[in-house]
C-alpha cells in the first residue's frame, strides 16, 4: 500500500540472507529504491505470474508460508526455523493474500496483537516472520 514497504522488506531480506520476489509492475523499482539503504546490489527476483511461480516452487520442494489471518494459522511464536527452502507470501495490506495463492500455502502465520489496530504494517509483519524463519530471534 505504501511504496517504502518494499525497500524495507528488501533490507530485512538482506539481513537474514533471503531474496525478495516481486511482481514486474512499473512502480516496484521506485518503491524498492525509496526504502532501500543497502550499499550493494540486492537479491530481487521479478515474478510475472506469482501463483504459477509459487506452484512451481512448491512442486520443487519449497515450503510456502503465508502471513495471513486464517482459521488454521499458527501463532508467530510457534513458527519453526526453516529447515529447507522456504517462500514467505505477503498479501496486500487491505485485501490479504489472493485466494489462488492461499491454496498453495503449507501453513499460515498470524501475529497476535493486543492493541486496537486491525493489522501490522506489511513490512513489519514480514520482517517479524522472516527473522523467525531464519532462526535469528
Amino acid at each position: 500500500m505504501h511504496g517504502t514497504n518494499l525497500g524495507t522488506l528488501l533490507r530485512t531480506c538482506d539481513a537474514v540472507g533471503a531474496c525478495l520476489a516481486v511482481p514486474p509492475y512499473r512502480w516496484v523499482d521506485e518503491a524498492l529504491a525509496r526504502g532501500n539503504t543497502l550499499r550493494r546490489p540486492s537479491c530481487v527476483h521479478r515474478v510475472g505470474d506469482p501463483a504459477g511461480w509459487l506452484a512451481a516452487e512448491r512442486a520443487a520442494g519449497s515450503r510456502i508460508v503465508g502471513v495471513e489471518l486464517a482459521d488454521e494459522a499458527i501463532r508467530l511464536a510457534e513458527v519453526p526455523v526453516a529447515d529447507r527452502r522456504t517462500v514467505m507470501v505477503l498479501g496486500h495490506e487491505a485485501t490479504g493474500i489472493p485466494p489462488q495463492a492461499l491454496d498453495l500455502l503449507d501453513y499460515a502465520v498470524e501475529i497476535p496483537m493486543v492493541g486496537t489496530g486491525h493489522s501490522l504494517n506489511v513490512a513489519v509483519a514480514g520482517s517479524l516472520v522472516l527473522y523467525k524463519l531464519a532462526g535469528l530471534t
